[in-house]
């Protein structure tokens, strides 16, 4: 039977992966926002969408970049979680 310490350490690692599969496209996005959040107020151009295709290229290539990372990593989180079947 599974008790509830077990639940916990699944449910940490779980949000601990999806935290390190997030933060590279997350920090991506920031970076490009605040770059052309800067350009945008020394420009004067106060254009909504303007952020929005280079954070979809950016994310996009980052995304591209790092999946080979991400699929590991989830392959590995699942590995651990079929392993842990047999403990239970």
């Amino acid at each position: 039977m599974i008790n509830d310490v077990q639940v916990v350490t699944i449910v940490q690692n779980t949000i601990w992966v999806a935290f390190q599969i997030t933060i590279p496209l997350l920090m991506g996005s920031l970076i490009i926002g605040l770059i052309i959040g800067i350009f945008q107020a020394v420009t004067q151009i106060n254009e909504m969408t303007l952020t929005f295709v280079p954070k979809i290229i950016i994310v996009g290539g980052i995304l591209i970049l790092l999946f080979p990372w991400i699929i590991n990593k989830v392959t590995d989180f699942t590995m651990q979680l079929y392993n842990m079947i047999h403990l239970i």
